[in-house]
């Protein structure tokens, strides 16, 4: 993630901001540019215009031009569904899911991957879903997953604490919001990016995806995952089917990704991993590079993981890359070099 500044003052604000905190003027922020924009509805010389889920409901903090026709942003016109909002917690829980897709699809731009919205002349486009559990006794509950395109996620995610007991239930060591929206857009790239040409690299690194996706979950479920699962798979669920090792390493190379460019954009400089090793310094990764990012990667996740322990928090980055995994995130940004224009991060 850069770093971004004021439009009026050059104060600086992040990403999140709708209003400059040190001059008060309105922002917003202009994916085009990959900049935070002066905003307003009411003013005729404005540049930009907020989006409608920005003015509206305080949802959204992105802009678009003033003479566009569109009233969405690129990221909420992605969205298909939203919670009724006659409930408060729902409109909280909305703009938390909106705030971590905004941050996904930025991450995607970055990247040179366009999101484009699913609609009727655009059949193979990507849509959300942000759905809640029916009160009825006998519904089925909303799953969490991806379809065709359409990523359905339950809003109950976007309650801390019910999610971090989903995270201990689950002995997962890692449970967020973005992290859900990255895995679930995985699925929906796999479908994009690995074609005819990549299959036999695909399988030879992840498995067979010919492979019975439900009775390989069951059997995943009845029987956990193997006991030498950590040396080439980045977490447990990875083991389950082929599609959820690629969409679960996907999450992790979006991970590694924003938390590198981030370093990368605020010069960070820390020493690697050895008493010996001389500080490295994050401006000079060649983020167009495999292996200057991984070999940057491994300090800064220790480096984060120690501030987290500083603060009494867990860690943030609670995993490992063996030289598998590493072999399938190069896999990864090959073929996102390959089919996106290569942005910066």
């Amino acid at each position: 993630m850069k770093n971004f500044y004021c439009a009026t003052c050059g104060s600086r604000v992040f990403f999140s901001n709708s209003v400059c905190l040190s001059c008060g003027t309105k922002i917003g922020f202009d994916l085009k540019s990959s900049e935070m924009v002066a905003v307003s509805s009411d003013s005729e010389d404005q540049a930009f215009k907020p989006c409608q889920n920005y003015s509206q409901h305080g949802t959204c903090n992105w802009a678009i031009k003033a003479d566009s026709e569109k009233v969405f942003c690129r990221s909420c016109e992605l969205t298909e569904t939203i919670p009724d909002l006659s409930l408060p917690e729902n409109k909280v829980a909305w703009a938390k899911l909106e705030e971590a897709k905004r941050r996904l699809v930025f991450n995607l731009d970055r990247l040179g991957l366009k999101t484009i919205p699913r609609s009727e002349a655009q059949p193979d486009g990507l849509c959300f879903r942000f759905l809640a559990d029916s009160q009825e006794p006998d519904a089925e509950p909303v799953l969490t997953g991806h379809a065709s395109g359409v990523v359905t996620i339950n809003i109950v995610e976007a309650n801390d604490s019910e999610r971090e007991r989903r995270r201990a239930a689950l002995g997962e060591p890692y449970r967020t919001l973005v992290g859900h929206m990255r895995h679930e857009v995985g699925h929906y790239f796999w479908d994009l990016l690995v074609g005819d040409d990549d299959r036999t690299a695909f399988r030879d690194l992840f498995g067979d995806e010919t492979i019975d996706y439900g009775e390989a979950l069951k059997k995943h479920y009845q029987n956990g995952p193997p006991a030498d699962w950590p040396s080439s798979y980045i977490s447990s669920y990875a083991t389950a089917h082929a599609w959820e090792d690629w969409a679960e390493t996907w999450a992790h190379y979006l991970h590694m990704m924003d938390s590198v460019g981030t370093a990368y954009h605020s010069r960070v400089r820390i020493n690697r991993t050895r008493k010996s090793d001389p500080y490295f310094n994050y401006s000079k990764v060649d983020l167009s590079c495999f292996d200057s990012i991984i070999t940057a990667w491994p300090a800064l996740a220790c480096t984060i993981n120690s501030f987290n322990r500083s603060l009494g928090m867990p860690d943030a980055y609670p995993f490992v890359t063996p030289p598998k995994v590493v072999e399938k995130l190069r896999f990864i940004h090959e073929l996102v070099a390959k089919h996106g224009a290569g942005r910066d991060v």
